[in-house]
């Protein structure tokens, strides 16, 4: 049993699902609500209501080991992502939208793809069963970025905060000069760990063995499904969705690390990642729907930990709002700059 009421406040991260399956029933202007609720109602509420204070070293929910409700509420959102996909493309075939509808149903089932897909599938590709695992590539290829599986757990968790992470921000750039560089720069880097891994196990890098090469595949079949059932029109709508999801995503990577670096101890060799290596959020609303991505310095801290065991670590930086907030603000440079570069530690 739950020891305390205040878990099921997780419930709450469904509510973007529901905006978006509600814009879909409800066509015209509804087709925006989750952009609206997400990026607008979210950020407002936690501008105007500081997050409480919190204790170091207190897990985010009253149970601290696996427990079949937080568990359940992650694998539910793979059910939840492709059927919210599936009628998403009915709707666009069977409803005729406008293209103001239909600009509405891509935004919204797209904030959908980068919350439930990439963020969900990034807290189980970080558990050790095999089966939850292959539940966070399901979820991955339902918004066409699968070799984030690959670069995430053995790249990003090894180089982040320094020069050879491809999606750690540096100091003065740009969001819109960090975006291309992190998509590119995280593909290769998921090509070249699988090299790496295929010539330590002394296999060929062309051949079924390879992952990289899997998904592809994998995702390729899946693509000739949906021009299948939905046609060419359904193919670039999902993949529309896609796109809104992988850039939402790569705007949580730019805000989590932005300007903050590991000290070199000898050449290629960084100290070992610690709290003030992320930028962190206690705001309420960001925390739950993201399922407590805001405690990042704790997740890198110890990648192992379940998301609702997650702690507040008082040596990290904190954002002056919640993640939603902070993602639109990084959007505007010169806002951000003004916001954030008073606030990065001049030693880190």
């Amino acid at each position: 049993m739950l020891s305390r009421f205040r878990d099921l406040r997780y419930l709450f991260a469904y509510t973007l699902p529901l905006t978006a399956a509600l814009g879909l029933v409800l066509g015209g202007a509804f087709t925006w609500l989750t952009l609206a609720y997400t990026f607008g109602l979210v950020p407002l509420v936690e501008w105007l209501r500081p997050p409480v204070r919190v204790e170091a070293g207190v897990a985010a929910a009253t149970e601290t080991k696996r427990h079949i409700f937080f568990d359940g509420l992650l694998y539910l959102n793979v059910p939840l992502q492709y059927g919210l996909l599936a009628f998403f493309l009915y709707s666009l075939q069977n409803q005729n939208f406008s293209a103001f509808e239909i600009a509405g149903a891509i935004f919204s089932v797209g904030i959908c793809c980068g919350a439930l897909g990439i963020n969900v599938a990034h807290e189980l590709g970080h558990r050790s069963r095999g089966w939850e695992q292959r539940l966070a590539q399901a979820l991955l290829l339902s918004t066409w970025y699968p070799h984030f599986f690959i670069e995430h757990n053995r790249g990003h968790h090894r180089h982040v905060a320094t020069p050879l992470d491809p999606v750690t921000a540096r100091l003065d750039e740009a969001f819109w000069r960090f975006l291309p560089r992190a998509v590119l720069g995280e593909f290769r880097s998921a090509w070249d760990l699988e090299v790496e891994r295929l010539r330590r196990q002394d296999r060929a890098l062309w051949s079924v063995g390879n992952q990289m090469l899997q998904f592809q595949m994998v995702q390729v079949l899946l693509a000739g499904l949906v021009v299948g059932w939905f046609g060419l029109a359904g193919l670039l709508a999902w993949l529309g969705a896609a796109v809104v999801g992988y850039v939402l995503f790569q705007l949580v990577n730019y805000v989590e690390h932005y300007g903050l670096l590991r000290r070199q101890t000898r050449p290629g060799q960084y100290e070992r990642v610690q709290p003030h290596h992320s930028w962190n959020s206690e705001h309420a609303l960001g925390r739950i729907l993201l399922y407590e991505l805001t405690r990042h310095s704790d997740h890198h801290y110890q990648a192992s930990r379940p998301y609702q065991t997650l702690r507040h670590q008082p040596a990290s930086p904190q954002m002056p709002t919640g993640y939603p907030g902070m993602m639109l603000l990084a959007t505007v440079p010169p806002l951000w700059f003004r916001v954030m570069n008073k606030r990065v530690p001049v030693d880190n």
